[in-house]
C-alpha cells in the first residue's frame, strides 16, 4: 500500500501541560506533523482558517468556545479539515453532541500513540476514527430502543439495493471496509462505492448514523 501524505494536525486543549504533552507525543509518531496548538475552541477555529490542517485533535471542555461548537464551526466552514475528539469524557452528553457536530473520530485521553495514528488514518480515508470503547457505547446506546423497532419492509427503505442493505448490515456489525470486502469477496473500492451510495440515498453522514438507521429500519439486529 502507498503511504498517505504526512497529516498536518492542530491540537486544541485548554490545559497547557496536557496540550504540550500531546504535541510532544505526536512529534514522535510517524506520518504526523503538528502545525499548531490552541488553548481554546476559538483559537482552534482561527488556526484552521489560517493553516488548513488535515485534522484537529479537539478537547471538548474549553473556555470561550467549547469543543462541540468549535467542531461545528470547523466542519461548516472548513470541510477539508476533519475533527477527532480527544477528551477525558466518554459519557453520552459529551459523545453524541460531538458526533452530531461533525466529529469523525472520538478517543479518550488514555489512548496510546498507535490509537491516535489509527484514528487519524481512519478519518482521512473517510472512515470513523472511534476507539473500541466508543464503538461499544454507540452499539449499546442504539440497541436500547430496538424492541420497539418496526419489522423490515418487503422493499428496503430509500431505494437501497439488496447489496447496499448487505453492506449496511456489516457496517452495523462493526466491520471496517477491508473486513466487509473480505466478507463479500469484493474490493475495498467497491465497498466504498456501496457505502457512499447508501449514505447518499439515506441522507447519512457517518457510520454512527448508519448504525442507528439500520436498527431503526429493522435492517440489522444489535448485539445481545
Amino acid at each position: 500500500m502507498t503511504a498517505r501524505p504526512v497529516a498536518r494536525v492542530v491540537v486544541a486543549d485548554d490545559q497547557t501541560v496536557v496540550r504540550e504533552g500531546i504535541v510532544m507525543l505526536l512529534g514522535l509518531l510517524p506520518g504526523v506533523e503538528v502545525v499548531g496548538s490552541a488553548p481554546d475552541g476559538e483559537e482552534a477555529v482561527r488556526m484552521v482558517a489560517e493553516l488548513a490542517p488535515d485534522v484537529v485533535l479537539m478537547d471538548l471542555r474549553m473556555p470561550r468556545c467549547d469543543g462541540v461548537e468549535a467542531t461545528r464551526r470547523i466542519r461548516a466552514d472548513h470541510p477539508g479539515t476533519q475533527v477527532v475528539v480527544l477528551t477525558t469524557y466518554a459519557d453520552d452528553d459529551s459523545l453524541f453532541p460531538a458526533l452530531q457536530a461533525g466529529a469523525r473520530g472520538y478517543l479518550t485521553k488514555d489512548a496510546d500513540g498507535d490509537e491516535i495514528v489509527r484514528a487519524i488514518d481512519d478519518v482521512l480515508s473517510g472512515e470513523a476514527g472511534l476507539s473500541p470503547k466508543i464503538q461499544r457505547r454507540l452499539l449499546e446506546r442504539f440497541a436500547e430502543p430496538v424492541r420497539d423497532l418496526p419489522q423490515p419492509a418487503d422493499e428496503p427503505p430509500d431505494g437501497l439495493t439488496a447489496r447496499e442493505v448487505e453492506v449496511l448490515r456489516l457496517v452495523a456489525e462493526g466491520q471496517s471496509n477491508p473486513e466487509i470486502a473480505r466478507t463479500l469477496h469484493v474490493s475495498t473500492a467497491t465497498v466504498k462505492t456501496h457505502i457512499n451510495n447508501l449514505f447518499g440515498k439515506a441522507g447519512l453522514r457517518d457510520r454512527a448514523q448508519a448504525i442507528h438507521y439500520a436498527y431503526r429500519h429493522g435492517l440489522a439486529q444489535p448485539p445481545r
